[in-house]
């Protein structure tokens, strides 16, 4: 199979989608690989190390999405890029449907054929491609909440671990899942006091055994998400509902509650967000502020430690691709549930509920694609 993987041109966005050892797997088991050129760079692979694991070199996005049977991607198509995509393609990439119409309705007209990392799903209800990301969007949610608290950047002027004789920051996580976990797993580690909710309790239990001594869980509803706002210094959104929108569980009227200088993270801001008042930013304008709370809402977050998120996407995307390019689609498809749940827009059909009931669009059974 042709596989092509374009420099991603989202806002200071470094990630790549295949590592120079990616390229030799698939190299080895007679697939071509073309690379755009300096696609790597950002990550900190060489067009180099590229050609010598064997992927060809072409220097324009135009070309790679011409030559390539199967695309590979790491964020979704951005406008510029949707006139590239052509009928039967095959795109393998985050596309997050639920929370953007337009790309959705720009993939329906394009014929090509969506399978997105972020609803392949395992038996166990796991989301093996969204995991690596989640795991490090978690962290960066502490690190980067924690800058955030300091004055000069209008946060409340805290340090998250506090210094003998002063209490430390307090951290409320609303989600108990990779990403929740992962953020209140650093914020314990620098020595926060650190609160995650969650609405399952095994889940809770779960969380209670593992944790260290300062993170405590506290069941989600709405009334104990209003009492804890009041006096946390920063609060992380880390709920996903997979392919389709996150709840609001922080919503406008709740803001005049926290503290000035308070800080919130939405991690799921790329699926519509948890916190209402979050929109969408970029590495280069992070945050804005509403009713003296800063809102820090990048949507890639991992894009901001490339060289990491990059190896850990492919160490778990590759076995997939793999699998995809020796069998092509369709045969991939039908042998691996795991890769069936990917499909959400086939020829012109959207085989993902969560997207056809986002937008109230025709739901096509995945099947009848296949």
């Amino acid at each position: 199979m042709i596989i092509g993987v374009p420099t991603e041109i989202k806002n200071n966005e470094n990630r790549i989608a295949l590592t120079p050892g990616g390229v030799l797997e698939l190299v080895k088991r007679d697939h071509t690989v073309y690379i755009q050129k300096d696609g790597g760079i950002g990550s900190g692979f060489s067009n180099e190390m590229y050609e010598n694991a064997g992927a060809k070199l072409l220097d324009t996005i135009e070309e790679v999405y011409a030559i390539a049977e199967m695309i590979m991607k790491v964020k979704e198509p951005i406008e510029s890029e949707y006139k590239l995509i052509k009928k039967d393609q095959f795109v393998f990439t985050y596309f997050h449907f639920a929370s953007y119409e337009p790309l959705t309705h720009a993939m329906i007209d394009s014929g090509a054929v969506c399978l997105a990392y972020e609803t392949v799903e395992k038996p166990d209800r796991s989301l093996p491609l969204l995991v690596p990301m989640s795991e490090v969007a978690g962290r960066m949610a502490i690190q980067e909440g924690a800058k955030y608290l300091e004055k000069p950047i209008k946060g409340k002027g805290v340090l998250l671990g506090g210094v003998p004789g002063v209490a430390p920051g307090k951290v409320l996580v609303l989600g108990g899942g990779i990403v929740g976990t992962q953020a209140a797993k650093m914020a314990a580690g620098l020595g926060a006091q650190v609160t995650i909710m969650d609405i399952s309790l095994p889940r809770l239990r779960y969380l209670n055994d593992v944790m260290p001594a300062n993170v405590v869980t506290r069941f989600s509803n709405e009334l104990n998400i209003r009492e804890l706002i009041i006096n946390h210094d920063l609060i992380v959104g880390a709920v996903l509902i997979p392919g389709a929108k996150a709840p609001n569980l922080i919503t406008r009227d709740m803001l005049k509650d926290m503290q000035p200088g308070t800080v919130l993270v939405d991690v799921a801001v790329d699926q519509g967000g948890c916190i209402e008042t979050c929109k969408p930013t970029t590495h280069e304008d992070p945050t804005f502020i509403i009713d003296d709370v800063v809102h820090y809402c990048v949507a890639n977050m991992p894009g901001a430690v490339p060289y990491t998120s990059t190896i850990a996407l492919t160490n778990a995307t590759l076995p997939y691709a793999i699998e995809l390019a020796n069998k092509g689609w369709k045969r991939a498809c039908r042998e691996n549930r795991e890769l069936k749940l990917g499909l959400n827009v086939v020829g012109g059909k959207v085989t993902y509920k969560g997207v056809s009931e986002a937008f109230d669009l025709p739901y096509t059974p995945v099947e009848e694609v296949l």
